[in-house]
C-alpha cells in the first residue's frame, strides 16, 4: 500500500484517514492510504512532522498554506511556508497549487455532466483569491461580476477587488512582498480560533455565487445564505450541514468525496503523486492526464 500524507496548519479536528483505490487505464487498482494531520497553526510542529515523515511515505503535501503562489506561469515563494519544509529531502513534496490550477481552471468543463447547462450568476464572491487564480477564471465565465476579498480579509479594506484583470494587476505588485509575511497573516482563519466572526455581510448578501476556501465561508459569512450556490473544497460532513442550515441551495466541491469528506487539493495532489510513483512532483500536463485517466470529477450536492 502506498501512503500520502498532508501536514496542515489547520485544526486537528478536521483530521481524517481513509484508504482509496485508484484504477487507471490499465485496469489495475492502486491502494493508497490518504491521511491529513493538522497542527492547529503550529508551524514548528508541522516542520517536525515533515522531517519525521521524510523518506517514510510516498508523497507529502503542505496544507493550510502554499509554498508558492502560481500566477501566469510564475511561482512567487512564500518564505514562511518554505521554512516549514526545509528538512524534506527524499519524499516528493507538493502543496496543491498545480492541481488547484488544473482542477479549478477546468471546473466549468468537469462539472458540466453534474450541472447540465450552467446558470448565469449575477455576482460571484471569492473571499480569498491569491491562491485561486484558476477558480477566479472559472467563475468569471459564469458570472457577470466577480468580487474578490483578499484586501478585505487580510488588511480590513472594506471594498472587494473587482474582476480578474484588476486582481492580477494588484497581485503582481503585492506578491513579492506577501512572500515575506508571517504564517499568522497568511494562514486561513480558523485553526486556533474556531469562533464565527461574520464580516462584510453586504458583500455576501449581494452575491448569488460564493466560491473559495471553506475556512473563510464558515468563519466570515452571515448565517443567512439562502438560495446561494457554493463552490469550495475540503468539506467535512459538519461543513455541509452548516451550509444546509444557512440555506445554501447547492454545494459543488472541486475534489471527489471519500467517506463523507472532500480533501483539499494539496492532499489530492499528494495522492496523485503517490499513484504515479515517479518519485517527484508531477507536471501540469501529467496532472491533467491523471484527472482524465482516473475520471477525477467534482461532487455536487443539493442542500435546499
Amino acid at each position: 500500500m502506498k501512503r500520502a500524507v498532508s501536514i496542515s496548519l489547520g485544526s486537528p479536528k478536521r483530521d481524517k484517514k481513509v484508504i482509496v483505490h485508484l484504477k487507471g487505464a490499465d485496469g489495475k487498482a492502486v491502494e493508497i492510504s490518504v491521511e491529513r494531520i493538522g497542527t492547529g497553526g503550529d508551524a514548528l510542529a508541522a516542520r517536525h512532522l515533515f522531517a519525521e515523515l521524510d523518506g517514510k511515505v510516498d508523497a507529502l503535501s503542505v496544507g493550510g498554506i502554499d509554498l508558492y503562489v502560481h500566477l501566469d506561469g510564475r511561482d512567487y515563494p512564500i518564505r514562511a511556508a518554505l521554512k516549514m519544509v526545509q528538512d524534506v529531502h527524499i519524499t516528493p513534496l507538493v502543496d496543491g497549487r498545480m492541481l488547484k490550477y488544473a482542477l479549478e481552471g477546468r471546473l466549468v468543463e468537469l462539472a458540466q455532466p453534474l450541472i447540465g447547462e450552467w446558470p448565469r450568476f449575477q455576482r460571484a464572491f471569492v473571499p480569498f483569491g491569491t491562491d485561486r487564480i484558476g477558480l477566479i477564471s472559472a467563475v468569471s465565465a459564469i458570472a457577470d461580476q466577480v468580487w474578490i476579498g483578499d484586501l478585505m480579509f487580510m488588511f480590513g479594506v472594506p471594498y472587494p477587488i473587482r474582476g480578474l484583470t484588476q486582481f492580477k494587476k494588484l497581485a503582481r505588485l503585492l506578491l513579492p512582498a506577501v512572500g515575506f509575511l508571517p504564517v499568522s497573516v497568511l494562514f486561513p482563519p480558523g485553526a486556533k480560533d474556531e469562533a464565527l466572526h461574520p464580516k462584510f455581510e453586504t458583500i455576501w448578501r449581494k452575491s448569488d455565487l460564493i466560491a473559495g476556501d471553506m475556512h473563510y465561508i464558515r468563519k466570515y459569512s452571515p448565517q443567512d445564505l439562502g438560495g446561494k450556490v457554493v463552490i469550495t473544497n475540503t468539506t467535512t460532513e459538519e461543513n455541509v450541514e452548516m451550509l444546509r442550515q444557512r440555506g445554501v441551495s447547492k454545494v459543488l466541491t472541486t475534489t471527489p468525496r471519500y467517506d463523507g469528506r472532500s480533501f483539499g487539493v494539496n492532499m489530492m495532489e499528494a495522492v496523485l503523486t503517490a499513484y504515479a510513483g515517479k518519485e517527484r512532483p508531477l507536471t501540469m500536463a501529467e496532472l491533467n492526464g491523471l484527472i482524465d485517466e482516473l475520471q477525477m470529477r467534482p461532487h455536487l450536492e443539493t442542500l435546499n
